[in-house]
């Protein structure tokens, strides 16, 4: 029997349950983005008895589920396996000035706007369906358990001296509330779900904070993204309209459809001003944010959450609901305005829209090295590097480029004996994380990395605190 609370605090109060123990591994995943896949299938492959749990219907995170495809060269070991397996299977696509004339530098591009008027570029992306497909046959190959579905509950973590060591996972899915017990566990979730639940001390988001005089103070993370896809699109006719009608914006036929009462509020308003704003993409979104996927007339566009909202949605679950509330509706207000509006549209539809609100600004865990912008900014080596002397450029420094390396202790949280960090729950600050080490081959690298060490560790019957690393593995 449940027991109802009447008071004004109400709460729940429910009878102690015994929860089955459905799998013991040697290794646990949670969350099998590109990082999560990777220390999955790393460790796999070295032996150890693996179970990743996945909320969605397959790997790859917001490059699959969410539609990011980005596809790069790659970048050794299972990141160049991706790309290469990809390209085989016939899912990555690559238009170019030959295939999308007046393209680059074009106001409409989210990643060529910036270059010259017909530079030559090569913007490739992946089929995120596909993609999602074989990375998912990849793991079954491995003997890697994944459950697909399953949502990640709580932490069950056995108090220690120093230290916490976890001891299994909760998680719910069609067979109700079940425990995974496990020796190493892989956060992998993204916005460092495990990590919190586990007590690991963390920095909530709320990086790049505008400064400007009239601004209320409060600290809000960069808002989050939910991408979709057009397909049907004829580009020339909407370039050639951005000559004709000197329109490069769309501006006079977006103020012509405001004017009509054809775009909501929010859909498209003005970019931020003053110091310390990220970019221009993500805060405002005054016009079309697109780019060329999966074939000739096919484009991906971000619906970005306006950031004067606030919303924490790795925290709030209110939070993560308006967000997929609200940006459903700006994107049928925005086709609805491409279709009526703008040549070139209209005879396009709506393809896909993204499993999820992409998280980029989410929990920073503290681990035993949180990685800083002053350790790229003066060259720093590690004793435990875990690759070698790697240059990235930082836009948050209006594009310098820094070479440095990265401690495997930014891999090991706080307080937890037995957990390792990865991809964007790494122990970095907002600047480096967020602005630079968040990208599908830097996320995959680390999930490589956390999937070797806890294999080791598995091997040696070690934690990962107490693993020696003495070499690069990159």
């Amino acid at each position: 029997m449940i027991v109802a609370d009447t008071s004004q605090d109400r709460a729940i109060t429910t009878p102690a349950r015994r929860v089955p123990v459905a799998y013991d591994a040697d290794v646990v995943v949670v969350g099998a983005g590109p990082a999560g896949f990777a220390a999955a299938l790393q460790a796999a492959r070295m032996g150890a008895r693996v179970v990743v749990v996945e909320r969605f219907d397959m790997p790859g995170g917001v490059h699959t589920s969410g539609l990011q495809g980005s596809a790069n060269t790659g970048v050794g070991g299972i990141h160049t396996e991706l790309m290469e397996r990809f390209g085989k299977a016939g899912y990555i696509y690559t238009a170019t000035q030959d295939t999308l004339p007046d393209w680059a530098g074009n106001p409409l591009s989210h990643y060529e706007r910036y270059h010259t008027p017909d530079a030559p570029f090569a913007r490739a992306s992946f089929n995120p369906e596909g993609a999602g497909s074989l990375m998912a046959m990849m793991l079954q190959e491995a003997g890697v358990t994944a459950l697909y579905g399953t949502s990640f509950v709580d932490a069950v973590v056995e108090q220690g001296s120093g230290n916490d060591t976890i001891t299994a996972i909760i998680v719910e899915n069609a067979s109700g509330r079940q425990a995974i017990a496990g020796k190493i566990f892989i956060e992998g979730s993204g916005t460092a779900q495990l990590a919190a639940c586990a007590g690991v001390p963390f920095i909530p988001g709320g990086g790049g904070q505008p400064e400007t005089a009239d601004w209320d103070g409060v600290k809000r993370p960069i808002p989050g993204g939910l991408l979709w896809l057009m397909s049907g699109v004829d580009f020339k006719r909407t370039a050639a309209h951005q000559r004709s009608a000197k329109d490069p914006m769309l501006s006079k036929l977006i103020a012509e459809a405001h004017a009509a009462g054809d775009i909501p509020d929010g859909l498209y308003r003005p970019r931020m001003k003053g110091k310390n704003v990220y970019g221009d993409l993500y805060i405002g979104h005054p016009t079309l944010d697109m780019s060329p996927m999966l074939a000739d007339g096919t484009f991906i566009l971000w619906q970005n959450v306006p950031y004067e909202w606030a919303l924490r949605m790795d925290e709030r679950a209110e939070d993560e609901a308006r967000a997929k509330r609200e940006l459903r509706g700006f994107i049928d207000a925005e086709v609805r305005f491409l279709r009526k509006y703008v040549p070139g549209f209209e005879n396009a539809w709506l393809s896909n829209v993204g499993r999820f609100v992409g998280i980029r600004d989410g929990r920073h865990p503290i681990g035993e090295h949180v990685f800083s912008i002053d350790d790229a900014r003066a060259g720093r080596t590690f004793r435990d590097a875990v690759t070698g002397p790697m240059t990235k450029t930082f836009y948050w420094d209006n594009h310098v480029k820094y070479t440095f390396q990265v401690p495997f202790r930014s891999f090991l949280p706080k307080k937890i004996n037995n957990l390792i960090l990865t991809g964007a729950s790494m122990s970095f600050t907002y600047e480096t994380i967020f602005m630079v080490m968040r990208n599908f081959p830097w996320c995959t690298q680390t999930g490589e990395i956390a999937g070797y060490a806890a294999a080791r560790c598995i091997e040696k019957k070690i934690t990962p605190k107490e693993l020696e690393w003495t070499e690069p593995y990159f």
